[in-house]
C-alpha cells in the first residue's frame, strides 16, 4: 500500500480510516465511560465515542478549562505563534452531549469499576479510558528534578514551561550557547527536539546570529536525521551542533547554579547560558500510582482495543501506552483515540471488536517557508501494531525549495485540522 501526498493528506484530521466502520447502536441502557485527561486522545476518544453511539454516557475527567498543544509550542519558541495560538478550548464536550468534570483523579479502583477525585466525589464507569500523557524520570538526571525545572526548564509539557524557556531565549545576549539535551528513546514527539532546535537558530540568527545551540544527545541517530542536518547546513550553517551519545552526548549530572551539565561519568563538561533539559520519560504519574505500568514505566494494552492487559475495563491511549511501531505524537494519540472508542462501543454490546487501522504523521518547521515530514500506516499483525510495508515515508531530500514552502504550509493545515478534529 503506497499513498501520495494528497492521499495521504485526507486521513490526517478527518478519520478516514474508520469511514468503513458501521455505526454501532448499544442495546444496554445507558452505560457508562469514563475518560481520563483532555489531550489528543483523551478529547478525541469522548468526541468519537458520541459519534458512534447516541446512547452512552461519557465524562470527562480533566482538571483544566482549557488544553495547550505541545504540536506548535516549539513554533511559539522561534516567535511564529503566541501561546494563545496554541490554547484549545473544550467547546467540543457541550457540542457532543459530554460531561466535563474540573477535578484530578485522586485514585482508580477497577475492582470496583470507580474513580474517586480530590473534590470527594466518586464517579462509577463501565468502561475507562485512561489517557495521561507522559511524566518525567526526575531521578534519572544527577541533579535534576521538578524544582531544578523552574530554572532549567524541560518545555516538553506546554505551557508555563514554554514561556520560561522563550523568555530565557530572549534574555540570552547575542553570542550566549544554548544547550539542548534529548533522551533516549522512547520519547514523547520523536522529531520534537530538532524541530526545537531550528525554531531556536532561526530566532537566533534573526537576533542574536552570533550565538549557538548544542544538541547533546543520549542515542545515535534521530528521526529525519538527513533532512534536519541538510537543512541546518543550508538554513543555519555553522550554528547548530550535534553530540550522539557514544562521543558524549548523554547528560547524566546538572549544576543547576552553574549551568552546567556534565556527560562521559564528568569527565566533559558544558556550561549553557540557556539549557533545555528534557529529561527521561515513563507514563503519567496517575498511570503508574494505578497500576497500569509494568516495568518499562509504560502502560501494555491489547493493540487490538487499548484495553489494559493489567487491569480489565481500562483502556490507556495515547503517550502513556505501548503501542507497536507507532511513536508516541498527538497524531497517534488521536488515532488510537478513534479506533479505542470503536472497540468500546463493540465491547459495550458484546460484539466483535473492528480490526484497527492506523495512520500518524508528523510535521516540522525550521523556518517559516521550510518544512519536513514522516508518515506511516500501520495495521494490526499477530496482534500487534505494525508499519504497513511500503507505505508513508519522509519528504525527499532533494526537494526544491518551493517544495519545502509547500510542506510548510502543510504543516499549519496539520495542525489546524489535527486540532480541529480533537477539541471542536
Amino acid at each position: 500500500m503506497t499513498l501520495n501526498r494528497r492521499q495521504f493528506i485526507g486521513y490526517l484530521g478527518a478519520g478516514a480510516a474508520l469511514s468503513a466502520l458501521p455505526r454501532l447502536h448499544l442495546s444496554a441502557a445507558n452505560p457508562q465511560v469514563v475518560v481520563i485527561g483532555g489531550g489528543f486522545g483523551g478529547a478525541t476518544c469522548a468526541k468519537y465515542l458520541r459519534r458512534y453511539d447516541n446512547g452512552v454516557g461519557i465524562t470527562v475527567i480533566e482538571p483544566n478549562t482549557d488544553y495547550i498543544t505541545c504540536p506548535g509550542s516549539n513554533w511559539v519558541l522561534g516567535g511564529l505563534r503566541t501561546m494563545d495560538r496554541i490554547t484549545q478550548r473544550y467547546a467540543g464536550f457541550k457540542t457532543y452531549d459530554v460531561k466535563h468534570i474540573a477535578a484530578r483523579v485522586e485514585r482508580i479502583d477497577s475492582a470496583l469499576q470507580s474513580v474517586d477525585l480530590d473534590n470527594g466525589d466518586t464517579v462509577k464507569y463501565d468502561r475507562l479510558v485512561v489517557a495521561p500523557g507522559i511524566d518525567f524520570k526526575w531521578d534519572s538526571i544527577e541533579g535534576y528534578d521538578a524544582q531544578a525545572a523552574e530554572q532549567i526548564p524541560h518545555a516538553y509539557k506546554a505551557g508555563p514551561q514554554t514561556e520560561l524557556l522563550r523568555k530565557q531565549l530572549m534574555d540570552m545576549p547575542d553570542g550566549g550557547t544554548v544547550i539542548l539535551s534529548v533522551p533516549g528513546d522512547p520519547f514523547r514527539c520523536p522529531p520534537g527536539p530538532y524541530e526545537r532546535a531550528s525554531m531556536i537558530a532561526y530566532y537566533l540568527k534573526s537576533h542574536k546570529p552570533k550565538s549557538k545551540i548544542l544538541i547533546l544527545d543520549a542515542k545515535e541517530k534521530f528521526s529525519k536525521q538527513g533532512l534536519f542536518q541538510a537543512a541546518w547546513k543550508e538554513l543555519y550553517p555553522g550554528m547548530i551542533d550535534w553530540v550522539p551519545g557514544t562521543q558524549g552526548g548523554k547528560v547524566e549530572r546538572i549544576d543547576v547554579a552553574k549551568r552546567t551539565v556534565f556527560t562521559q561519568e564528568g569527565l566533559t563538561s558544558h556550561r549553557g547560558d540557556v539549557i533545555n533539559l528534557i529529561c527521561p520519560h515513563h507514563a503519567g504519574t496517575l498511570a503508574q500510582s494505578a497500576g497500569l505500568t509494568d516495568a518499562s514505566g509504560w502502560c501494555p494494552i491489547d493493540q487490538k482495543s487499548f484495553e489494559s492487559t493489567l487491569h480489565p475495563k481500562v483502556h490507556v491511549i495515547g503517550d502513556a501506552c505501548v503501542a507497536g511501531a507507532m511513536p508516541k505524537s498527538g497524531h497517534s494519540a488521536n488515532n488510537q483515540a478513534k479506533m479505542c472508542a470503536a472497540a468500546i462501543i463493540a465491547l459495550l454490546r458484546e460484539e466483535e471488536v473492528p480490526i484497527p487501522s492506523h495512520v500518524n504523521t508528523c510535521y516540522s518547521l525550521l523556518a517559516p517557508d521550510y518544512g519536513i515530514s514522516v508518515a506511516a500506516v500501520y495495521h494490526l499483525k499477530d496482534g500487534k501494531i505494525a508499519a504497513v510495508e511500503g507505505s508513508g515515508g519522509v519528504s525527499p531530500a532533494d526537494a526544491d525549495a518551493q517544495f519545502r514552502k509547500r510542506e510548510a504550509l502543510y504543516a499549519e493545515g496539520w495542525y489546524a485540522s489535527i486540532t480541529a478534529d480533537s477539541f471542536n
